[in-house]
């Protein structure tokens, strides 16, 4: 039990860190955790206004040390990112005044102390068409 609650920690620390990244660079959260039966969107932020707004969605990623997965991208697979476009199209029906929002969707890698790297940005372009519409 003790491991699982530590686990909850780091993704907690590491999504909050992803957060404060965002927002001094003006992205407003909209949703955090946000859960729906397709599964879980960590962060969604928007920025702009009227026609120039756009939708950030961030799959976060922590991990302790480099592995073979490369700090968890290798986690993204094809059916994560068919998961995440299912619910991020969940969102969006929950929301419909972004319905004409641009949206990015992008893989937040972040290294867990005592690690000193920089957090790792990785766009996901092959999401299926409803989650980029």
């Amino acid at each position: 039990m003790l491991r699982r609650s530590h686990r909850v920690d780091n993704g907690q620390w590491a999504e909050a860190k992803v957060r404060r990244l965002l927002e001094q660079q003006g992205w407003r959260c909209e949703a955090c955790r946000w859960q729906c039966r397709y599964g879980e969107l960590d962060l969604v932020l928007s920025k702009g206004e009227g026609s120039q707004r756009c939708l950030l969605v961030v799959e976060v990623k922590s991990r302790r040390r480099r592995g073979l997965d490369g700090w968890g991208a290798a986690s993204v697979t094809r059916a994560k990112r068919q998961k995440l476009a299912k619910a991020m199209a969940c969102w969006q029906a929950e929301q419909p005044w972004h319905a004409a929002c641009f949206i990015r969707v992008v893989v937040a890698l972040v290294p867990l102390p005592p690690c000193q790297d920089d957090v790792t940005w990785i766009s996901i372009d092959d999401l299926p068409d409803q989650c980029r519409d």
